[in-house]
């Protein structure tokens, strides 16, 4: 069944819906392709029709590319893929450019048909790449509707025409957010920033009275009418220059150079400004084409799309176990923790419980929810309704009674067993026999607490990342004797409160912190050894982390890092291997220097608590003038301290699932988005190279980069995380 229908009224006036039926939101796929060119092809050559709606039978336009098949346009020509990825680009602009054109004598610009779409909502992507090809577009007065185009953010470029019309459009500085940060606008904002013709509460109506008035001139597009000039200047205009000048300065310092797409859009849109439009067209589909045959590009798609879209519609929920969706929840803790817990959860339409010891505790958790509404009211992203809406949901107290009829109790008290413990017991008192109870720990393992409860099958842990309302990633934790059931439950509750799980078996420190310490720990311990701090801090960036370990130490607090440092000491007594950066960070405490919280610890911070610089005396205390390394040793040691532990991590059964291991990665603590992830980045390297590399590490700085027998293994084998584990 094709995913597009054509109809003609008795005005002339063709529609092509495009109607997914077996999607929520339509995708396109090669078969839609060539679907839509038989009929664009059948319009032009009817003379019974005057003109063109394009459509969507559904309430949004379409969701864009499907991305499953971006990612394996490589296998279309197997000994030449990028061949095989640039005919396919090269074909999709045909059928674009065919829209634009209408049937029109190019010489003359004379005879098209009119092509109008109409965008009933949403429109990403392709979605919105085909309606720029058309000759106007109308979106419906939809708010909650959505228009732009959004591929950088999955490490792409709109590739089928979208980057060359809307700069030829919009000019480059009118185009660079749409195009370089993926900004997305509702229907009334896309019409006053130029994306959109008309917003209107009959499209429809509206699309056929156009066409049916539409004249030769409404048909020929900007950058093909005579003596065309590029809005705000091409490259050696005076304000060009400025312009794409301003815009590489802008897109290094903000990508680093890891980011391949970025650089290629800026590059297309550069040289494509120098020549004529169906030239243009020819030098996007080749960058385009070098980002698709980048394995970061199709590492993002697989990773940020593929693989994050399918933990969240249940890609690890244990079978068999009926819908759990969580009807209210009893949150332990009013803290910052608690208090961001039962926000998410109320925005989800969840009613919830929120105790603290005394009123005035649970009372300030409900504050901070009704603070955070207030910001929201001011930005225009929530109203009064929906803030009064909310807090209606949730129910501070300190009565233990009121978790009675709760299904699921999330506990975030103090990082302490023996109060975790006594918390467990008083709410078990309360609540029904099915209320699944999770702490909310980011350390201390889940088998230990859960034998505080009688019911240690319906214990489970469930770790929030800081800020809650912020940060995507949900870990959910199985202790030695967690059930199905509250796994599924875990699972239901993270997709209700839209966020994405990732199911580990339990493990000191878990997944997440697993792998972020030890990434702070080298920081650290290449300071002691006297390296410059910044040379660290930068090295970091340069491989793509958002935070360098010495800020990102800061930013978590140091006297926290001195806890986990103790704690852990005693917990494995020998075993401990950390004395040097431990050196480091318990001078900093013994100064009073904390982190950001105190505006003083790695970084120096002004009167507003802004950054302003590495603490010289830091400098002082630790720099040797002989110590610096290689950038490239420096780089590894950071990456390599986080990566070999995901290996360890798959390796011993904590990590269940590769694609876990890489969507937690960077969706928990931000690890290099551009390589896919940590397994994905081994997977670029290769096993064969990740094993020699680490031998090289182990021999000049420790057994902490001993290579597992895992990789090992891999690498007899020329196997790759994702060929072994697929």
């Amino acid at each position: 069944m094709s995913d597009f229908i054509k109809t003609q009224d008795d005005d002339g006036v063709a529609t092509i819906t495009w109607n997914c039926v077996d999607r929520p939101m339509n995708v396109m796929s090669e078969q839609g392709f060539s679907d839509l060119n038989a009929l664009v092809d059948d319009c032009i050559a009817d003379d019974t029709i005057s003109g063109v709606i394009i459509t969507s039978a559904k309430k949004d336009f379409a969701a864009g590319m499907d991305l499953g098949v971006i990612a394996k346009t490589k296998e279309k020509n197997p000994e030449n893929p990028a061949q095989g990825c640039f005919e396919m680009v090269m074909q999709i602009h045909q059928i674009l450019r065919k829209i634009e054109l209408a049937g029109m004598d190019f010489k003359s610009k004379k005879g098209g048909k009119p092509f109008v779409a109409v965008l009933p909502g949403t429109a990403l992507g392709i979605g919105f790449e085909i309606p720029l090809a058309c000759h106007h577009i109308i979106a419906s007065n939809n708010s909650k509707a959505k228009i732009g185009l959004p591929e950088i953010k999955v490490g792409i470029f709109p590739g089928a025409g979208g980057t060359t019309r809307l700069v030829r459009k919009m000019g480059a500085m009118g185009a660079s957010p749409f195009l370089l940060e993926g900004k997305l606008s509702n229907p009334s904002a896309a019409k006053a920033a130029g994306l959109i013709d008309a917003v209107s509460d009959q499209p429809l109506a509206d699309a056929k009275s156009w066409i049916l008035a539409a004249t030769d001139a409404d048909l020929v597009k900007l950058w093909d009418a005579k003596g065309y000039k590029m809005p705000g200047g091409a490259p050696y205009h005076p304000a060009g220059f400025m312009t794409f000048v301003g815009a590489s300065a802008m897109v290094n310092g903000n990508t680093l150079g890891v980011y391949p797409a970025a650089k290629a859009l800026l590059s297309a849109v550069y040289e494509g400004a120098l020549v004529p439009f169906d030239t243009a067209l020819k030098i996007e589909a080749r960058y385009f084409t070098s980002v698709l045959v980048n394995p970061s590009s199709s590492n993002m798609i697989r990773s940020l799309f593929i693989n994050k879209g399918a933990l969240e519609k249940g890609a690890v929920r244990p079978d068999g176990i009926p819908d759990q969706s969580v009807q209210k929840v009893g949150i332990m803790g009013a803290g910052m923790m608690g208090a961001g817990i039962a926000l998410v959860t109320a925005q989800a339409g969840i009613d919830v419980v929120l105790i603290d010891q005394v009123q005035d505790s649970a009372d300030k958790g409900k504050a901070y929810i009704a603070s955070y509404c207030d910001k929201g009211i001011k930005r225009k992203k929530t109203t009064l309704e929906q803030k009064t809406a909310l807090l209606d949901r949730i129910n501070a107290t300190t009565n233990y009674a009121a978790l009675a009829d709760c299904d699921l109790i999330i506990e975030a008290v103090f990082e302490d067993p023996d109060v975790k413990a006594e918390v467990t017991k008083n709410v078990e008192a309360v609540i029904n026999s099915d209320c699944i109870f999770a702490t909310n720990t980011s350390t201390l393992p889940i088998s230990d607490l859960a034998k505080a409860s009688s019911r240690p099958e319906q214990f489970i842990g469930i770790h929030f990342f800081s800020p809650v309302e912020k940060m995507l990633l949900v870990e959910i934790i199985k202790g030695q004797s967690t059930g199905d059931r509250a796994v599924a439950k875990a699972l239901d509750y993270v997709r209700q409160i839209r966020k994405t799980p990732i199911v580990v078996s339990d493990a000191r420190f878990f997944y997440a912190n697993r792998c972020i310490i030890p990434y702070i720990n080298e920081g650290i311990r290449m300071v002691k050894e006297g390296i410059e701090p910044a040379l660290i801090e930068n090295a970091a960036k340069l491989m793509g982390m958002p935070l360098g370990p010495l800020q990102l130490n800061d930013e978590t607090s140091i006297d926290l890092g001195v806890k986990i440092a103790k704690a852990t000491k005693a917990a494995i007594g020998d075993a401990y291997d950390n004395e040097d950066a431990d050196e480091v960070m318990f001078w900093l405490f013994d100064q009073g220097r904390l982190g950001r919280k105190s505006a003083a610890g790695f970084y120096e911070y002004d009167d507003r608590g802004k950054r302003i610089g590495i603490w010289q005396g830091l400098r002082e205390q630790y720099i040797k003038e002989d110590a610096n390394l290689d950038l490239l040793d420096v780089q590894h040691r950071l990456m390599f301290a986080q990566v070999l532990e995901a290996v360890r991590a798959l390796e011993e059964g904590v990590l269940l699932d590769v694609r876990e291991g890489d969507v937690g990665a960077i969706l928990g603590w931000g690890f290099a988005p551009w390589s896919g992830g940590p397994l994905s980045w081994f997977d670029m390297l290769g096993s064969g190279y990740a094993t020699a590399r680490c031998d090289e590490l182990e021999a000049a700085y420790g057994v902490r980069f001993t290579a597992p027998n895992l990789l090992r293994e891999m690498a007899k084998e020329g196997e790759a995380f994702y060929d072994r584990f697929s």
